[in-house]
């Protein structure tokens, strides 16, 4: 037997899923998260997941991980100490910026800027020049570069050094020689160049997503080597190591180490692939989806199967020029803390989270704040005999006495504040959903609606009714879905280059003849991790704009539809989408800025999930009675076990349905059944 692991970091807990590849059998684990050194929740999420499992540790081939490793390094400052060699003269391109200020007006005069990932003490100027079609103006003056950097090198503490030069995304040699000198010097530290991380216009861009790489660059290499040594010696030498890109894609231990950039999202990315995985599969393409953890509220939308990805990652008030799916992320979570300001006596609820530890009060880990997990507890939704994580006990006398807080501070009767903290982080949510759909374009009801993330299932009929996006689908293992992802998700990388030319002057055979040489190089990062290239699956993209604007859209192909349409595929898809977000096209003056080719490792498949035992009745799937409050009223409800439902059973609300990783309320008024996937459909009753 064969098995793959995928294991996602959250704030709270650590999600890991055993997958059986020839049976499809899967297992799950939840364990709570180690922010000191997030290695130490995944290898204790191993030892329980084999213990439970009672499978061998070697059995296990291939681990594939979200991490949050170098999101935090941005967030919290730890990175490394970064030199930078630029151009002489434009040794102040991160200083100067785009002279953009978050906050509009109000931001000049409350905006402090944080400090810079490459401070300019440590910025050294190398006397070179390369013109915009990439023609050497002046040769680099090599031995001028290395007295300046033996200098650089004498101030010490440096940790990590970026190269970027004046339009070396069109030619890089001068990138490549001054790399080559400053290894002689800084020996003992990585180097990031702009050429090979990001050969894209725009000076200011590509220098922030390199100095950033170089950032987090030693931070994730030592995670991913320590991680692999550790993997080696419980599983054996033959366990490959895949860490998820925040495109959706996975990265090999090797691609990760040497450009970490492209793992910022790393996290939110696991479960928008995992929820493709499962909808696809039950005829549902276009989806709307929210993963509930227990710090925030991540939302994406899916049209055609296929996660809409922006060429930009945004980490606090960091923007580099990477992919990544386009996720809004708002403080909303099952730690969320609720609190009523003495100013103006209303509730609110988050951003600020008692996270995994303290953690909410029900937990019993010291946390005293009320929560939305308290106020779930209080409302009946999650019950007292639920444990969180299959393992963590619950205490409902402890939820009670934090949500009194909140009661007492706004004077209302427990039930009532409670069942508000519950419909405030409903409406944040909510909000959020909107930013993906109604504000791109899309109406929430041509698209369902779905809940994962530990807590996602407990407010997704609710986010349902908000809404009105049917039916609101709970894949299978909603808790542990981003591991889902990541254990199902493809290696893959890619090549770019600026092309800066009309689509008018454009021939479908200089096109397809570009996009060839770099399907090739896309190809040499897979081959180099061991995938041979005759199982590689390439696709390809192009960024438009009309003449004269200042943003682009990205438009994807496959070689096949632009040998059978040409350029003017790439054109009709432009114009399509820039009257989907801005209600209007121009249909000619067309500019091509970038191409690219995405070459992705095909995978082996795994046999599909077995749901449930087909003889039971829904009577055997009950665990007992219960109740919880919704409307301003209680009802009574069953609990179900979702391990024994099958497809054709239908679960009428009010009912509770309990799995280890996670627990989804059916309100009143509503119904579930469960798909030939696995998959809960939530919708309106009969």
């Amino acid at each position: 037997m064969s098995y793959r692991l995928g294991v996602d970091v959250g704030g709270t807990f650590t999600d890991l899923l055993l997958i059986n590849e020839e049976t499809g059998a899967t297992h799950t684990a939840k364990v709570p998260s180690t922010p000191e050194d997030s290695s130490i929740g995944v290898l204790n999420g191993i030892a329980r997941i084999c213990d439970e499992s009672g499978i061998d540790p070697t059995a296990i081939n291939r681990v594939m991980h979200g991490t949050t490793v170098a999101t935090n390094a941005v967030l919290t400052g730890r990175g490394a100490v970064v030199g930078l060699v630029t151009t002489a003269g434009y040794e102040d391109t991160l200083q100067v910026a785009r002279s953009y200020c978050p906050g509009g007006l109000g931001g000049w005069v409350s905006f402090i800027k944080n400090p810079l990932l490459a401070p300019l003490e440590l910025t050294i100027g190398a006397h070179e020049r390369l013109a915009s079609d990439g023609n050497v103006i002046r040769a680099l003056d090599v031995d001028r570069l290395r007295e300046d950097l033996q200098a650089l090198h004498a101030r010490g503490g440096i940790q990590a050094l970026t190269i970027c030069f004046i339009n070396a995304y069109i030619n890089g040699e001068h990138e490549r020689q001054a790399r080559d000198i400053a290894a002689q010097i800084f020996s003992d530290i990585p180097i990031s160049i702009s050429s090979d991380v990001v050969p894209e216009m725009q000076e200011y861009e590509r220098t922030e997503t390199t100095v950033v790489n170089s950032y987090v660059r030693p931070e994730v290499a030592t995670y991913v080597r320590n991680l692999q040594a550790a993997l080696e010696e419980r599983m054996g030498g033959n366990t490959q190591l895949a860490i998820l890109r925040s495109d959706g894609g996975l990265a090999s231990a090797r691609a990760a180490e040497e450009s970490p950039v492209n793992l910022l999202m790393s996290g939110p990315a696991g479960g928008v692939a995992g929820a493709i995985y499962f909808c696809s599969r039950a005829g549902f393409d276009n989806i709307l989806t929210f993963d509930m953890g227990g710090t925030s509220t991540d939302v994406a939308l899916i049209q055609n199967s296929r996660a809409r990805v922006r060429r930009e990652t945004i980490v606090g008030d960091v923007r580099v020029r990477a992919p990544s799916v386009d996720v809004r992320t708002v403080g909303a979570g099952g730690g969320s803390i609720a609190f009523v300001p003495e100013l103006t006596g209303a509730l609110r609820v988050g951003p600020e989270s008692a996270g995994a530890v303290p953690g909410p009060a029900c937990y019993m880990k010291g946390g005293l704040e009320p929560t939305v997990c308290d106020a779930n507890v209080v409302l009946g939704y999650l019950p007292a005999d639920v444990q969180l994580g299959g393992k963590m006990q619950i205490n409902h006398d402890a939820s009670e006495a934090a949500v009194q807080k909140v009661a007492d501070a706004m004077g209302i009767p427990l039930m009532e504040a409670a069942e508000g903290i519950v419909r405030i982080v409903n409406e944040s949510m909510f909000g959020a959903l909107r930013l993906v759909s109604v504000e791109q374009g899309y109406d929430p009801r041509d698209f369902a609606l779905v809940g994962f993330g530990g807590a996602g299932p407990l407010h997704a009929n609710a986010l349902g009714i908000l809404t009105n996006a049917w039916p609101v689908i709970v894949p299978p293992g909603p808790g542990v879905l981003c591991a889902y992802g990541d254990a199902t998700t493809q290696v893959q990388d890619e090549a770019a280059r600026t092309y800066l030319m009309m689509a008018g002057d454009l021939t479908n055979e200089k096109l397809l003849a570009d996009l060839k040489e770099l399907q090739a190089r896309a190809g040499e990062s897979l081959v180099a991790d061991g995938i041979p290239a005759n199982t590689h699956e390439v696709t390809f993209q192009a960024d438009l704009r009309y003449a004269g604007q200042a943003f682009q859209i990205t438009v994807d192909f496959t070689e096949a539809e632009l040998r059978e349409r040409g350029v003017a595929l790439l054109t009709d898809a432009f114009d399509a989408e820039h009257e989907q977000l801005f209600t209007f096209k121009l249909g000619d003056g067309h500019e091509v800025l970038m191409i690219r080719a995405v070459a992705k490792a095909r995978t082996a498949a795994i046999a599909e999930l077995q749901v449930g035992a087909a003889g039971n009745s829904l009577e055997d799937c009950k665990i007992h009675e219960s109740r919880f409050y919704a409307g301003g009223s209680w009802h009574d409800n069953t609990l179900y076990d979702r391990s024994k439902l099958h497809e054709g059973l239908v679960v009428p609300g009010p009912a509770i349905i309990n799995e280890m990783d996670s627990t989804t309320v059916i309100l009143p008024g509503y119904e579930a059944r469960v798909d030939a996937v696995g998959n809960l459909l939530i919708t309106p009753a009969a």
